[in-house]
């Protein structure tokens, strides 16, 4: 009885991993529509930038900042979640966010601001510069 009881509890366990669902959500990377920034930095202090962006319908909704380190430049980006399950409402929603940054080096900061696509793929950027004071 023991031997038959431990073999159908391995079957389920095996039947249960091999079954393989289809995700319920997709993360995506969104554009930025329009950035603030200021006209320069202080070393050592922090300032402010505000982007704006709009998630596609009501599936969607905001994860975080994609914000990447690429030596002087910072490469700025939306994160979001596609609920493929939900019902969702189709009208945009328009957003604005505003998020710190420590001027911590002495170069100018490259602000590469994704702005998504052309028709080969190749990602587009807005790009400011913003000096720094010392």
């Amino acid at each position: 009885m023991k031997k038959i009881l431990l073999l159908l509890l391995v079957t389920i366990s095996l039947v249960s991993c091999l079954q393989h669902e289809e995700p319920k959500r997709l993360l995506h990377i969104l554009p930025v529509i329009e950035a603030t920034v200021p006209d320069s930095f202080t070393y050592g202090e922090v300032d402010t930038l505000t982007v704006s962006y709009t998630l596609p319908n009501g599936c969607y909704f905001y994860t975080g900042l994609y914000y990447e380190y690429q030596d002087t430049a910072r490469v700025v980006a939306i994160k979001a979640l596609e609920d493929l399950e939900a019902f969702c409402a189709q009208a945009t929603d328009e957003h604005e966010l505003k998020f710190p940054v420590l001027a911590s080096q002495h170069e100018d900061y490259l602000f590469k601001f994704w702005k998504g696509e052309d028709m080969d793929g190749n990602d587009i950027f807005e790009e400011i510069v913003v000096p720094v004071n010392d």
